[in-house]
């Protein structure tokens, strides 16, 4: 298990981090930083930023809030939140990133996991610092991961929450992707796969749908890895309809050796060769039983690390082309997968059949897989569907708009057909709509945490769910 206590690892720094006052960051830079995220929706202007040194500085910033009226507090981890929940408009916003030093990640034992290990890590590290950290330095790494790793350890947890029962380092990764015509067969394989046992399973399994055409952003290109096979429409079924999905699987295959291998070895170049053959037995013997469209199967062997940092790959050309600086209108919701079917029709392939100039990533998750004791709202029954739609929106203004506005409809659509679904990573702007979200059960119970850890609602003012409170003398919160 992963375990990320921001006030253990400062209280473990080395001596010289001791004392070390926090900064008032006052460049307009800054402050400019502070008052957008990645979604670029909103924006909201902080009074200042605070880089904090440990974690008193973080409780000293807290308790000046809480003798001045209405000023709030917000923790800013690697800004990727979408609408804002991470500002603070006139309040202080703390750059978690300030605390995130690489000694200050710690290898510990626990009997939480089946191997005795975890890491202890400051809440502003970056997920691609804690892998580099454990391969290199312990030959390590979590079983569970975000797929974008440039996210905060803190802000992942934060919002639901990742999870891994060892820590193990493969090598290799036996990376494949399939196609299905049928929706019915894509959701029954993918069902069926992260059910399987343990020893049975793939490491990895996610999917997508995209675009039945060539289009090279929506449709067919999405799908091959570069310099691999091309995609043949003709092995389409007669048929097929306007939007098809791949599954995606990876195999790791763990380091059987004690030593590195070495790539001048001879005996390490046939070593390793058998084992990547026997790794793509291994991967079409359990590909078998699935119903994809036989001939649309692609796939690569790649470095473990590698794979884990794939998506900063397209992080960088989002970079070059101007689309990772432009609005990010994404939705991502939880879906019953009583109603995926249903939600298939009236939404993948009802209003968004010609694709959203972005991923739309749609998987199976398990219930029993979350923390009950987190804030997460999940939909009914053990098996839901992660739906999340990941525009990349280059132009402006009406552009946004309109991709908002879908969202909205998308929204709508669901609640009038009746789906069991939530909002990942909701933004609503009324309590009616977040005790609709909670549930009456898991809404009291929110909100009795918030009144014992944070009675003024001093803290995540971007989340717009409680107000700031004021007190009077002798602390009476009015």
């Amino acid at each position: 298990m992963m375990l990320a206590y921001m006030d253990r690892a400062a209280a473990a720094a080395e001596p010289e981090d001791a004392g070390s006052p926090s900064t008032v960051a006052a460049s307009a830079a800054a402050d400019d930083e502070a008052a957008r995220d990645f979604g670029g929706l909103v924006s909201a202007r902080p009074a200042a930023v605070v880089l904090p040194a440990s974690v008193d500085d973080v409780a000293a910033a807290i308790r000046a809030a809480a003798l001045r009226p209405n000023l709030t507090v917000a923790a800013r981890g690697n800004g990727h939140s979408v609408s804002g929940q991470a500002m603070a408009e006139g309040g202080l916003v703390l750059d978690m990133r300030a605390l995130a030093l690489p000694r200050r990640i710690h290898l510990v034992r626990t009997s939480q996991s089946p191997n005795g290990f975890a890491a202890d890590v400051p809440g502003g590290a970056l997920w691609e610092e804690v892998l580099h950290w454990g391969v290199k330095q312990h030959g390590l790494a979590p079983a569970s991961w975000t797929d974008y790793l440039r996210l905060t350890v803190g802000g992942t947890l934060s919002n639901g929450g990742v999870s891994g029962q060892s820590f193990r380092y493969g090598p290799q990764v036996r990376w494949t992707r399939v196609v299905y015509a049928s929706f019915a067969d894509y959701t029954a394989d993918a069902e069926w796969l992260v059910t399987r046992p343990a020893d049975a399973a793939f490491d990895y399994v996610e999917g997508f749908a995209f675009v039945n055409s060539d289009d090279p952003v929506n449709g067919w290109p999405m799908v091959p890895f570069p310099g691999g096979a091309g995609f043949d429409p003709a092995l389409l079924p007669a048929g097929a309809g306007p939007v098809l999905y791949c599954l995606e699987v990876v195999l790791y295959q763990h380091n059987q050796h004690q030593h590195q291998p070495d790539d001048d070895d001879d005996e390490d170049k046939v070593r390793n060769r058998g084992e990547k053959e026997k790794m793509k037995r291994k991967v079409s013997a359990m590909m078998a039983p699935l119903k994809y469209v036989r001939g649309l199967e692609f796939g690569v062997d790649v470095g473990y690390v590698e794979f884990l940092s794939r998506v900063n790959r397209v992080e960088e050309e989002a970079r070059r082309n101007g689309s990772w600086a432009a609005p990010h209108p994404w939705l991502n919701l939880f879906v019953s997968a009583r109603d995926i079917v249903a939600f298939d029709a009236a939404v993948i392939k009802g209003m968004l059949a010609d694709g959203i100039d972005g991923p739309m990533l749609i998987y199976p998750m398990l219930r029993s897989k979350w923390d009950p004791n987190t804030s997460v709202a999940l939909p009914d029954g053990e098996i839901f569907y992660l739906v999340a739609l990941l525009r990349f929106c280059r132009d402006g203004g009406a552009a946004v708009e309109e991709l908002v506005s879908q969202n909205r409809a998308v929204l709508a659509a669901c609640r009038a057909n009746g789906y069991d679904f939530k909002t990942y990573f909701p933004s609503y702007r009324s309590e009616p709509e977040w005790r609709a979200h909670f549930g009456a059960t898991r809404w009291k119970r929110f909100v009795d945490r918030k009144a014992r850890y944070d009675p003024l609602a001093i803290l995540a003012p971007g989340q717009k769910i409680f107000p700031r409170a004021t007190t009077k003398a002798g602390g009476t919160v009015i």
